[in-house]
C-alpha cells in the first residue's frame, strides 16, 4: 500500500484515480469546538484498491486496513426496535479476520451512517482478491 499520508493528502486535494472512493464531510463548528477539534482538517476516508484510510481528526491515529492482510471478511447487520414501534435501527459492520489470525470489526467512525462506506469496502476487497489472489 501506498503511504497513507500521501494517499490522504491525494484524496484531500485531487484529484484521485478513478479505482478510489472518497468519502469526506465538513466538520461542524459546534460540534468541532466542544471536542477540540474545530481547527483539524475535516474528517475523510478514502477505499483504494489496496485498502482503506481513514482520518477522522488530530487526537486519533490514521485508521488503515491493508487488504493484503486479510484472510477474509464478513458482512454483518445487528436490529433492533422497541416493541412499540414499526422502526428498526441498525448497526452494519464488517467482521475482518487478518492472516495472522487477528480479528477486528471494521465500521467508519466519521460515516458510520453512510451505508456507501460498507459497500465501497466490500466491493474494493472483492476486487482486491479476484485480481491479487489469496
Amino acid at each position: 500500500m501506498t503511504d497513507p499520508l500521501t494517499i490522504l493528502v491525494q484524496a484531500r486535494h485531487g484529484p484521485v484515480p478513478v479505482d478510489w472512493r472518497v468519502f469526506t464531510k465538513k466538520r461542524g463548528r459546534v460540534s468541532g469546538f466542544l471536542r477540540g477539534t474545530a481547527n483539524d482538517p475535516d474528517p475523510l476516508l478514502v477505499i483504494t484498491p489496496d485498502g482503506a484510510l481513514e482520518y477522522k481528526d488530530e487526537h486519533k491515529p490514521i485508521a488503515i486496513i491493508n487488504f493484503h492482510d486479510l484472510a477474509e471478511i464478513a458482512l454483518q447487520v445487528r436490529g433492533s426496535s422497541f416493541s412499540d414501534s414499526s422502526r428498526v435501527n441498525l448497526a452494519v459492520w464488517v467482521d475482518l479476520n487478518y492472516r495472522d489470525g487477528r480479528k477486528a470489526k471494521w465500521r467508519s467512525e466519521s460515516f458510520a451512517d453512510n451505508m456507501q462506506t460498507i459497500q465501497g469496502f466490500i466491493e474494493a476487497y472483492g476486487a482486491h482478491k479476484a485480481l491479487r489472489g489469496r
